[in-house]
């Protein structure tokens, strides 16, 4: 029987790195577009609960909806495709995916969401600056996409990928990585109108790494493929230890 592979983004229906994973993963299977009708970055795992959706079949075996990735995911294994899919893939996202940004991340929500229902989710971004230039990482997202085809992923987790946008003899390899962190200041900008009414635009700034060794930052830095493993289970172990032995009611 053929595998079933479950196509989404945070981008839109029409991003070229959809497109780009899109005819990359269907030779392995069956695969089926359900994304986004326009961009959803940054929501990460937001359902949509106040309005019902709409679902339009663009094309053979590509659909979209007015609604978040979450909601692509939700509703394209439940409602559009015969089956549930044997696999997830999410992106290819322009730009990486590292750090916490993984917190806000629509790509890698969508992964969430996959594994959540028990599917093998792998989420997919290029890290690099426009213009971005797919073909590369299209050709990872085939390998490990039929990597996780044939030996699966360890249960209630899900892979974040990150490929640096480098010639393909230039990339060094594929690295096991921890997800660092990414803190930004002054990220918040004041803009006026010309009414001299004062407004806050969310972006930029200064970016800042701490982590230290082995995290996804490191690797793409150094001209290796991120790949790191996110548990579903947020749960700080040490942390209830800790509380156990010191917060005594």
């Amino acid at each position: 029987m053929s595998s079933y592979i479950l196509v989404t983004n945070d981008d839109g229906v029409d991003a070229p790195g959809i497109k780009a994973l899109h005819d990359a993963v269907r030779h392995l299977g069956r695969a089926v577009i359900v994304a986004p009708e326009r961009d959803k970055s940054a929501v990460s795992h937001a359902l949509t609960m106040n309005r019902p959706l709409h679902v339009r079949e663009l094309r053979e075996d590509v659909y979209t909806l007015d609604g978040t990735p979450t909601d692509c995911v939700t509703l394209g294994m439940n409602k559009i495709l015969p089956r549930m899919p044997d696999l997830l893939v999410s992106g290819i996202n322009p730009g990486p995916n590292l750090g916490d940004d993984i917190s806000y991340s629509g790509t890698v929500s969508a992964a969430i969401e996959g594994t959540m229902y028990g599917i093998p989710s792998l989420a997919f971004s290029l890290a690099g600056e426009p213009p971005f230039d797919f073909e590369t990482a299209a050709g990872v997202a085939w390998k490990l996409a039929s990597m996780a085809l044939q030996f699966g992923l360890p249960a209630n987790t899900l892979l974040n990928i990150n490929i640096p946008q480098l010639p393909p003899g230039d990339i060094r390899g594929i690295r096991f990585t921890r997800q660092g962190r990414r803190i930004y200041k002054n990220a918040i900008q004041e803009t006026y109108d010309p009414r001299g009414r004062k407004h806050y635009w969310i972006g930029g700034g200064t970016v800042q790494w701490t982590g230290g060794e082995d995290t996804d930052e490191q690797a793409l830095r150094e001209g290796y493929i991120s790949v790191t493993p996110i548990q579903l289970d947020l749960t700080n172990h040490e942390g209830r230890d800790y509380l156990r032995e010191h917060w005594k009611m």
